[in-house]
């Protein structure tokens, strides 16, 4: 079973296209180092719950969208190899256009899929 790490994020509005741009990139970049496949997807229902909830949980603004992503790969060590890949590739080392001391992300051991 593959490998997925998970990313939430909030992102301004009047900064989608800068992400988008960004994901982008950043995806092709993954993928060259060993991800098979990346994932985004913009919130288009992610209602703010009473006590948890995507923007909740990023403490997203008004002004801001929540992101959802995922990247798969082979196995955990491959996701391993390929992050300290990716973090030093100075293809990626630009201002981000998302706070990223919001940003919740994670590892994820996959064990079904249908």
């Amino acid at each position: 079973m593959p490998y997925v790490d998970g990313f939430v994020i909030p992102v301004s509005k009047d900064k989608i296209e800068d992400y988008k741009a960004l994901a982008r990139k950043a995806g092709e970049i993954f993928k060259e180092h060993g991800a098979l496949a990346v994932v985004e997807c913009i919130g288009d229902d992610v209602p703010y719950g009473k006590l948890t909830s995507f923007p909740r949980a990023v403490q997203a603004k008004e002004d801001e969208v929540v992101i959802f992503s995922w990247v798969v790969y082979p196995s955990r060590a491959a996701r391993d190899a390929a992050n300290a890949k990716v973090m030093a590739d100075p293809r990626l080392q630009s201002e981000m256009p998302f706070d990223g001391r919001r940003m919740i992300f994670g590892g994820f051991e996959a064990w079904l899929e249908m």
